[in-house]
């Protein structure tokens, strides 16, 4: 069981840990492999592991003028269910401001790092900056680590087919409704999580009752807008469905997304149950059917297919 720690009048270690700190977003595959370095780290050396991850993400709150409003593969309550599932006990969540971004490096290293945390390990990625202006480095870690007693060890960037697997790749495949490259880059399949709404009930008049999905963080990254395969875990079982995430063309004309999902052979009231969404497979682009008709046999001949993949995923 994960303990999620967010002020440091809760830190209360008794012994000495193994650090790692960073945004996370994603916790895709270099991600992970720091993380499993973690673990091994603490047992090996018998050093408490613990993650220091930040929200919200410094893009949301530094806003660069020459970069681009930053898409979260993570929501932070997704990336709790994600640290736990590699095995993660201990996380601190930093709440990122514009005053703790000026923070000078050194000070975040001796009074935050070693002093409320009691740190003889951190774990670095290959990129890894941190501080003021992003002046902390390996070389500033490795320069003080002598007088502040710790250790640093830095962990190589993840390539796999030749590619260095970042956040910013994996956005983009998700864009394009790559889910294969995005999910392999991930290392699980891409997820939203959100909160089951009372729809129009249309799904229902057409023989497929969706549950509405209500996206309550505004800057997720969401897929490209298509027909996708999904699965959910829903009382301890695995359903599958088929997911619509668009706008709705045939019955609407505004832009507004909505995610709506079919769910095979399930029978149960999810109004206002909290879901957790795997996108497995892209199927199709939205359209705009002429006919409620033709929109009902396109639907049947999606749930055909998708009930195919089901022994596959």
């Amino acid at each position: 069981m994960i303990k999620v720690y967010k002020n440091l009048s809760e830190i209360n270690f008794d012994k000495r840990t193994v650090i790692t700190v960073g945004t996370f977003d994603g916790v895709h595959k270099g991600h992970q492999i720091i993380l499993k370095r973690l673990l091994e780290i603490g047992k090996e050396e018998n050093l408490i592991p613990i993650v220091l991850t930040i929200d919200p993400h410094p893009q949301l709150v530094l806003k660069r003028a020459d970069r681009n409003p930053i898409k979260l593969l993570t929501t932070i309550e997704e990336r709790i269910i994600i640290f736990e599932k590699f095995g993660i006990q201990n996380l601190f969540i930093i709440p990122f401001t514009y005053e703790f971004s000026q923070t000078p490096p050194e000070i975040f290293i001796k009074e935050y790092l070693v002093e409320k945390f009691f740190m003889r390990k951190i774990l670095i990625g290959h990129d890894h900056m941190f501080g003021r202006n992003r002046e902390g480095n390996k070389d500033l870690l490795t320069q003080l680590s002598t007088s502040l007693k710790f250790e640093v060890e830095k962990i190589d960037a993840f390539i796999e087919n030749d590619t260095t697997i970042s956040s910013t790749k994996i956005r983009t495949a998700l864009l394009n409704k790559d889910l294969d490259s995005a999910n392999k880059m991930l290392g699980y399949n891409y997820l939203i999580n959100g909160v089951v709404d009372k729809g129009e009930g249309r799904g229902r008049t057409l023989g497929y009752p969706t549950a509405n999905i209500r996206i309550e963080n505004i800057n997720k990254q969401l897929p490209g807008v298509g027909v996708y395969f999904v699965s959910s875990e829903i009382n301890g079982k695995t359903f599958y469905g088929m997911a619509n995430l668009g706008t709705r063309p045939t019955f609407s004309n505004n832009n507004r997304i909505f995610l709506e999902i079919y769910y095979f052979d399930l029978n149960m009231d999810l109004y206002n149950s909290n879901i957790s969404v795997s996108f497995l497979n892209f199927i199709r682009d939205e359209k705009k059917f002429p006919t409620v008709g033709e929109l009902i046999n396109q639907i049947k001949s999606d749930e055909l297919y998708c009930r195919g993949l089901i022994k596959k995923f």
